[in-house]
């Protein structure tokens, strides 16, 4: 059955297009606060095409770029929700090919100074570092809330 660009798709379709896991994507929903998909009866999420073009461009950072979490998280709070949208962009409009150099170049140019690649290697260690301690503080509080039970 063929979908509209424009409709509405599942968390099944979604992760089928950008061939993650929907546990990942449910997990960047509660990372990225840009990533707002409709819930209906059931808790069934609805991405709007606008939330799937926004999740091909955070997958493209973190995947690609080399980003973290945390660094996709500073893109879109310096340079907002259009910088990470033009990834998004660029990369769906190249799905059936592989992804074009050139269609990258003009956001990462533009991001040079925020891509990992670009920064000294103590910096990206001390991001990684805040990445692991922030998931272990994370996963101490549910060790701790499943020890009260």
């Amino acid at each position: 059955m063929y979908k509209s660009e424009n409709a509405y798709k599942t968390i099944s379709e979604v992760s089928q297009i950008l061939n993650v896991p929907q546990h990942v994507l449910r997990f960047w929903e509660s990372r990225f606060n840009q990533i707002k998909p409709l819930k209906r009866g059931g808790g069934r999420r609805y991405y709007k095409p606008e939330d799937v073009v926004l999740l091909q461009g955070i997958k493209f950072l973190l995947y690609n770029d080399g980003y973290t979490i945390r660094g996709v998280q500073r893109v879109l709070k310096e340079q907002g929700l259009k910088s990470v949208l033009t990834v998004g962009i660029n990369v769906s409009s190249s799905d059936k090919e592989s992804v074009d150099d050139s269609k990258v170049a003009e956001f990462s140019s533009l991001t040079q100074s925020e891509s990992p690649r670009s920064n000294t290697k103590s910096f990206e260690f001390s991001e990684k570092l805040s990445d692991i301690k922030e998931n272990l503080l994370t996963m101490k509080k549910t060790l701790d809330s499943s020890d009260d039970d």
